[in-house]
């Protein structure tokens, strides 16, 4: 994943968040906006973006952006990884179950020690060689010279991941094409790098939906954030380019593949039948938080025309804080069922009274319920002047 999860900085009040002033409301999908509108195709000042989309059902893209542009690819790769591997099935052969548990694991919630397990075993870079040849990719190349054993940093287009899409959907065996996409279609919330992977797709559109995100060159704060980073993440993280300039630096701006801007992308199938491919590579400002770049990938893919697709209902409304938890009910007391990346923007269906939270000068009994996450935040950490949130119905 590349993720330099090195280290979260805790909060020591009950909800865990910071006490400094509440900012601004962002752009983009704020306070009372509705979900089911969504905006025109804009992409923010400073972000590069690649765009595929492909409808299945006509045989036709709906959109392209500037889909050949090579990104470092993260966690996606992981698609290739997994198909090299299921090469090795003879007909009617089924997947050992050692690799099976190892695949899955990779798949759903994007385990980097299963990739690096790959990556060893099955000779680095010529596994993407075998793949180029294999599905006739044209933008798709091994990491560059130097590092080797940076699996994440093998370059990617949108156009070629869609041909990866339609791979495993039209042409790959049934053993294959199951394994794979049950295993997107199961994509766990929490990664297992304590990342939250419920951007883009994930946020944007109702299932059925199957994903496999990617991100490089962010610390996280959301999810299982008390989690160990594991060595492999620690190593990449200290030497990783994307925060050390030198390589990385020298080949983005030779007009090679970027190593240095915080890379979030999302891919994967929405609709019923997976009737559209959605591939999104983003590039981000140096500096970006992951909840900045979370939302703004999540109102990029909402913008998109993807047939098929069910934009979940709500209000969409920004959050501030860090750590900021979201729990099982109304009050301290309950459980808690994830910690939000910081600032990002959360979708909200109804509110109810509860346990009254101050953090002054903010006060509030009202909580937000929030169907992406099945859990309660309370008002205070919501990005509007307003105690209860006007127009948001009370919880039933």
């Amino acid at each position: 994943m590349l993720a330099l999860a090195l280290g979260l900085v805790g909060a020591s009040l009950s909800l865990a968040a910071s006490g400094a002033p509440r900012p601004q409301p962002p752009a983009g999908p704020g306070d009372g906006e509705r979900a089911a509108a969504p905006p025109a195709v804009n992409l923010p000042p400073g972000v590069t973006a690649g765009i595929a989309v492909y409808d299945r059902q006509r045989g036709e893209f709906t959109e392209q952006h500037d889909a050949d542009r090579q990104f470092r690819s993260a966690s996606v790769v992981k698609l290739l990884l997994a198909l090299d591997v299921l090469d090795d099935l003879g007909p009617g052969e089924k997947v050992p179950a050692a690799d099976r548990a190892r695949l899955e694991a990779m798949l759903t919630s994007s385990d980097d020690r299963q990739a690096s397990h790959y990556w060893a075993r099955r000779g680095g870079s010529q596994i993407i060689q075998r793949m180029v040849t294999r599905l006739g990719l044209t933008g798709t190349a091994p990491p560059p010279a130097g590092y080797p054993g940076y699996w994440g940093y093998t370059a990617l287009t949108a156009a070629d991941t869609v041909r990866v899409y339609r791979h495993i959907l039209d042409d790959a065996s049934r053993a294959v094409r199951d394994l794979i996409m049950d295993s997107l279609h199961q994509a766990t919330r929490c990664a297992a790098d304590g990342y939250d992977q419920g951007f883009g797709i994930a946020s944007a559109f109702e299932h059925p939906r199957a994903v496999k995100q990617g991100w490089s060159g962010f610390r996280s704060g959301g999810c299982t954030a008390d989690t160990p980073v594991t060595p492999d993440a620690a190593a990449r993280a200290a030497d990783a380019p994307s925060r050390s300039g030198g390589a990385g630096r020298a080949a983005a701006e030779a007009g090679g593949v970027d190593l240095v801007r915080e890379a979030l992308h999302t891919t994967g199938t929405v609709g019923a039948d997976d009737r559209a491919i959605v591939a999104v590579f983003t590039l981000h400002p140096n500096g970006t938080s992951y909840g900045t770049a979370y939302s703004r990938l999540t109102r990029l893919a909402s913008s998109l025309n993807v047939p098929g697709a069910q934009r979940p209902p709500g209000d969409w409304y920004g959050t501030w804080g860090s750590g900021v938890r979201v729990r099982a009910d109304a009050t301290t007391a309950s459980a808690i069922v994830t910690k939000l990346p910081a600032g990002v923007d959360v979708l909200v269906t109804c509110q109810q009274r509860g346990k009254r939270i101050e953090v002054p000068p903010y006060s509030s009994e009202w909580w937000a319920y929030l169907p992406q996450y099945g859990g309660y935040l309370t008002n205070v950490y919501v990005d509007t002047p307003h105690e209860r949130l006007p127009g948001v119905p009370e919880c039933g």
